[in-house]
């Protein structure tokens, strides 16, 4: 659970404890330091409060007062402009544009393939298992060139990222050596104390280099 200690939670958030779209989610509140009541959910046996208020049925969903919204990335975004400190995206439109369109790319080329290798056969598994690591590694200048991605400062991009990399092990990708800039800025990530926070128990384990977290 990730709240402010002596604040009622005014939201609460429906969160797988293992989906990649729900960590990037807690990133982006354990980051703000937003107070919110996580709820998680195992949708093979949802509550009935969950299917009311999300009858598409996917995860993480936010409540916030009236207002119920079920789609990551528009979580995201809104809790960034309702909760405008720290600033997770920059207030300039072109570089506002410029970061969505990178989460655009990053779901639409990587994200299906951590799906494709979670619930695949060995070979279909393989396969985007291979395409994966290919795309990580075709973009390592990126990753070398400032200390986040395309930024001086923490963004959403990185918070769309973190889980991916930290999901590596568990997946069965194992970068290069010469991928030392990958491996710089993830550890960049899963050092700050908002990543830390945002793990459920599960996570903490997917990663098996990261000792800090197993007792």
């Amino acid at each position: 659970m990730v709240t402010t200690a002596n604040r009622k939670p005014v939201m609460s958030i429906f969160s797988s404890e293992t989906g990649i779209e729900s960590h990037r989610v807690r990133i982006v509140l354990a980051e703000k330091k937003i107070s919110a009541e996580i709820e998680f959910i195992n949708l093979d046996e949802p509550p009935e409060d969950f299917i009311d208020l999300n009858p598409y049925g996917t995860l993480p969903a936010l409540v916030d007062r009236d207002l119920v919204l079920h789609n990551s990335r528009i979580i995201m975004e809104y809790l960034d402009e309702r909760f405008p400190h720290p600033p997770l995206c920059s207030v300039d439109p072109v570089a506002r544009a410029r970061f969505r369109t990178i989460i655009q790319r990053i779901d639409d080329d990587w994200y299906p393939l951590v799906a494709e290798i979670e619930a695949s056969s060995d070979k279909k598994a393989a396969k985007a298992r291979k395409l994966l690591k290919e795309r990580l590694i075709s973009v390592m200048p990126v990753f070398a060139a400032q200390p986040y991605f395309m930024s001086d400062e923490f963004t959403l991009v990185d918070c769309v990222l973190a889980p991916l990399l930290w999901r590596l092990p568990v997946l069965g990708i194992e970068l290069p050596k010469q991928a030392d800039a990958i491996k710089a800025y993830s550890k960049r990530l899963f050092e700050r104390e908002s990543f830390l926070e945002s793990l459920s128990e599960e996570e903490k384990y997917f990663n098996a280099e990261d000792s800090r977290l197993r007792g």
